[in-house]
């Protein structure tokens, strides 16, 4: 028997703009989680599906992003750019994570200030994968590419552990390759979905 009632305004000041779970409020009210789904339900409050209630458990601040209109003929040619080299460059396949990697450092940086200026990121959200060949010395490369991305203030704890590649795959990739290939990432489903949305595809 439902003995406790909950009022519409709590229910959407908590759950709907306060991003709090049934679970959170019944912690805090000392109640079954029954009783807050049951009277969210009564009250027609729409129920998040379980990957919006897990990216607000994630996002507790809000989105850790803010799209800006350029404003400048530079933060225009700077959403071109960036939006063109997620297009070609970019690595699509995963559902959550915005990913591009390459070898060219100016590449690199480019889309790194896309990030930051177009959409508010925060450089210290960004993290970052590195893969190099077996004859290649991992600490050598690692701070090649920190040295680049100085600008941006890219700690050495942002990068996750190297990937080494045997050295027997030689070509013309291999000589373009001397400081293996760095992979930028942000992490978050939100904004993966409106950068897909701006591809002409």
């Amino acid at each position: 028997m439902i003995n406790i009632m909950i009022s519409k305004g709590y229910l959407r000041q908590k759950y709907t703009r306060g991003g709090f779970s049934a679970f959170d409020i019944a912690k805090k009210l000392k109640c079954s989680q029954h009783k807050v789904n049951y009277w969210i339900s009564k009250h027609n409050i729409l129920k998040r599906s379980i990957s919006e209630a897990m990216y607000l458990k994630n996002n507790p601040g809000g989105d850790p992003f803010k799209i800006r209109e350029a404003k400048t003929i530079g933060e225009a040619k700077l959403f071109g750019l960036g939006l063109g080299l997620y297009w070609g460059e970019g690595n699509r396949r995963s559902k959550t994570s915005i990913r591009l990697g390459n070898t060219d450092p100016n590449l690199i940086k480019t889309f790194i200030e896309f990030l930051l200026v177009i959409f508010g990121i925060s450089s210290k959200k960004l993290k970052f994968g590195l893969q190099i060949f077996s004859d290649m010395s991992a600490n050598r490369v690692l701070f090649f590419w920190l040295n680049k991305l100085r600008p941006f203030n890219i700690k050495k704890n942002q990068f996750s552990k190297v990937t080494v590649t045997p050295a027997r795959s030689i070509g013309t990739y291999r000589e373009k390759s001397k400081y293996g290939v760095l992979t930028v990432h942000f992490n978050n489903t939100k904004l993966k979905k409106i950068l897909d949305s701006m591809l002409p595809l």
